[in-house]
């Protein structure tokens, strides 16, 4: 009987005891005497500091481009990024005979293009502002783990190659031509942005790819859609999905910002156009290859932080900070002995703790960093495979919260992750007595910014509900100071439930 009623209980007892001190006898009302609970309280510290992020893992969908100055260090922050194309399973072309652009009898691309399109209501910065960018050509994919971290240099490391196709363009995120070009009318799929003012233009970075393009086989092809097209006709077994196209064709493409600096883009979709003629029916056609990243294929990020600047915050012990990207986060540690010292034959009810925003001293300017929405409460010795394996946090051993309207990141019941650190410090020292020792981060957790994405369902009333398909790193810009740091304890309160004797 009592384990049968103690979930119900424990649902009550937590309302009933964030409005009343008097612990003792509560539950007495809804049990017999035999069954009665007994409910203690306890208050204990946690201590936080700031750590240097060092890198983060980038293979996700949430990209950002650009280099804008951090009003909080005044240093520069740089994001590149590097993506591949997705190849659909099925894809393929008219028969040659029917291919109407052509020079001196073999098949040619008229032309082809890359637009990068930005996400006008979550960037940064001036849209107009004047920038500098290289697009270059891989020399071979990106597909090993450690390249897909946020501090690794595809220049330096060899992953760019020599006497490929380079591409360097002058840029504003804004795109102030004339919408209605080829790209608008064929993919029409790709919505126009901006303000009603300017909503007829499209945030987009727009790079031509014309010039000749000399291929590894040392061939010279008239450009590079051409180099992909014949391609396909030599060898279609190379297009039959996305490895296959990666590994043979396209290994992908990096996008560098080499001049310029106010705006910092998030992108969301990049697309390969590669336009030409064909006999349709008897009538000359004008269509177009489409290509497209998607979470398929690889896409990762490049970002250059000044680590100077950010240790001079790591070092500030009135508070802890949290920036993306890849910038700092807050280290935790769990007061898991008291807590389970304190009461130990009585269970763990619920067990919260409230992360304080303090208000930042930067002078307000046209373009405020924002706090990051969501912060993710992972255990530090799980940071990393976390992200690698694309975990959901699950609330056992992971957490979620939001920013309130309190002006906090609060998490309601971290019950499950206390048990956890706990469990596995006993288990440890049955073997090694010197276990904690040899495990200095077992009570640790960290304090992490994220985005997430979401999965949109319609029942068949026709009500739309998302839930949270995916966790990423947030790599936008963000930053906030919390109350914390080695003079400031975080307060950790615990109930704890028990039956009466």
């Amino acid at each position: 009987m009592k384990l049968r009623l103690f979930t119900a209980i424990a649902v009550t007892a937590m309302a009933m005891v964030s409005c009343s001190e008097d612990t003792e006898y509560i539950g007495s009302s809804i049990t017999s005497d035999s069954d009665k609970l007994v409910f203690s309280t306890g208050t204990y510290n946690a201590t936080s500091r700031s750590i240097l992020a060092d890198s983060v893992y980038t293979h996700n969908p949430d990209r950002y481009f650009g280099m804008v100055k951090d009003p909080e260090t005044n240093s520069y922050v740089k994001s590149d990024i590097m993506a591949q194309f997705n190849m659909v399973e099925g894809f393929s072309l008219p028969n040659i005979d029917e291919m109407l652009s052509k020079e001196d009898g073999e098949v040619i691309a008229d032309s082809c293009e890359i637009s990068i399109f930005i996400k006008y209501s979550t960037t940064y910065g001036d849209t107009l502002a004047s920038m500098k960018m290289r697009m270059s050509e891989l020399d071979k994919p990106v597909d090993k783990a450690y390249t897909h971290y946020s501090n690794f240099d595809l220049k330096k490391n060899g992953y760019i190659r020599n006497g490929g196709l380079e591409v360097n363009k002058m840029f504003s995120m804004r795109d102030l031509t004339n919408s209605s070009d080829a790209l608008a009318s064929l993919q029409t799929n790709i919505s126009k942005q901006g303000t009603s003012a300017d909503s007829g233009y499209y945030d987009r970075i727009r790079i031509p790819m014309n010039m000749p393009y000399k291929a590894k086989d040392g061939k010279t092809y008239k450009n590079y859609g051409t180099y992909v097209i014949r391609s396909y006709y030599d060898h279609p077994e190379y297009f039959q999905n996305s490895y296959w196209f990666v590994h043979n064709v396209c290994p992908g493409f990096n996008f560098e910002i080499t001049d310029g600096m106010g705006v910092m883009a998030n992108v969301f979709a990049i697309s390969f156009n590669i336009f030409y003629n064909f006999d349709k029916s008897g009538t000359s056609t004008k269509t177009s290859i489409y290509l497209a990243t998607t979470p398929e294929v690889m896409q990762t990020s490049h970002i250059i932080n000044d680590r100077d600047a950010l240790e001079q915050l790591v070092n500030d012990n009135s508070c802890t900070y949290i920036k993306s990207p890849a910038g700092i986060f807050t280290e935790v540690t769990l007061p898991i002995d008291e807590i389970t010292a304190a009461h130990a034959n009585d269970s763990l009810l619920q067990v919260s703790v409230n992360f304080l925003r303090e208000n930042s001293d930067v002078v307000a300017n046209k373009y405020r960093i924002g706090a990051p929405a969501n912060l993710l409460m992972v255990h530090k010795d799980s940071l990393y495979t976390f992200f690698e394996n694309q975990v959901m946090y699950d609330y056992k051993s992971s957490y979620a919260s939001a920013l309130s309207s309190q002006n906090a990141y609060s998490f309601s019941n971290i019950g499950n992750l206390i048990t956890l650190m706990a469990r596995a410090k006993a288990e440890g020292l049955k073997s090694d007595p010197n276990w904690a020792e040899k495990h200095p981060d077992w009570n640790k957790v960290v304090l992490v910014p994220i985005s997430t994405t979401l999965k949109y369902t319609t029942n068949s009333y026709g009500t739309t509900t998302s839930t949270v398909s995916s966790v990423q790193h947030n790599m936008g810009l963000s930053s906030t100071k919390l109350v914390g740091g080695a003079n400031n304890p975080i307060e950790i309160k615990v109930i704890y439930a028990k039956f009466k004797d």
